[in-house]
């Protein structure tokens, strides 16, 4: 067993205001994708301004904030919100999917691409590639928080998290942050450094997100109120099979559509 760090998920306090690790993380993410975007634009030779990428990323982010609190509604928890319809935007009381703010974000980057007249694809496998240090500094925050931990092991990295119990757990935290972040950044910078054909890095993302998740959600415990569906697989694996199958067809549209 390694020990939980217990770190204090508020950086400092100024009078009633805190300033916590977890909005730091994405303040930081938010900060490195417009880099990144900036700089594989430039290696593209794509034509965007410094202004239109803070409007991209503007819209990018309206769209995950609601569509990742929409997702988790339907997804997760819709009887409770259906029947408590002012706890919807209490989005202070915890509880986004990522797969329902990926949407959001995705609708976000079409309107950015209608409005200022950009082919899609163009500006898609641009923006992805700094997708996954958003997810890897999130995930870290969430350990950070000691929350959406794994479930009960016994291998020697094993912690013991405030909010879990006396129960010995996978870190799946840090898991998750070392596939879609890391792991997933690395593959879609690869990429995006070859001449493919257009959406591939972008659909590339989609199915690397999702079988990674798809992987460490056998390692992370399932929401409490949901458990197991269809006896074996967690909410986070249903919505993630989509995604896996679409990316995979995704990318072989657009290889077929370029070799035509």
């Amino acid at each position: 067993m390694i020990p939980y760090p217990n770190i204090d998920p508020v950086i400092f306090r100024i009078g009633p205001l805190a300033f916590r690790w977890y909005g730091m993380m994405y303040a930081v993410s938010f900060i490195s994708a417009i880099f990144i975007i900036r700089y594989i634009a430039l290696k593209k030779k794509l034509a965007i301004t410094q202004e239109q990428i803070s409007d991209l990323m503007l819209y990018g982010a309206i769209g995950v904030i609601f569509g990742g609190r929409l997702g988790y509604v339907l997804f997760y928890n819709p009887g409770y919100y259906f029947s408590n319809p002012a706890k919807i935007i209490a989005v202070w009381e915890g509880g986004m999917s990522f797969h329902g703010g990926l949407i959001g974000a995705i609708l976000g980057g079409l309107y950015f691409c209608r409005k200022f007249k950009f082919p899609v694809y163009s500006v898609a496998d641009v923006a992805i590639v700094s997708a996954p240090i958003g997810l890897g500094l999130g995930r870290i925050g969430n350990f950070m928080n000691g929350e959406l931990f794994g479930r009960e092991t016994d291998v020697p990295w094993c912690m013991i998290f405030p909010a879990g119990g006396d129960l010995c757990r996978h870190p799946s935290q840090l898991y998750e942050a070392g596939l879609e972040g890391g792991a997933l950044f690395i593959i879609l910078w690869v990429l995006s450094k070859r001449n493919l054909a257009p959406g591939v890095v972008f659909w590339s993302m989609i199915l690397g997100y999702g079988v990674f998740r798809f992987i460490v959600e056998f390692a992370r415990e399932p929401d409490a109120h949901l458990g197991f569906l269809l006896g074996m697989f967690s909410m986070g694996q249903l919505l993630s099979t989509p995604m896996i199958l679409l990316g995979l067809f995704m990318i072989w549209r657009c290889r077929h559509a370029k070799a035509a």
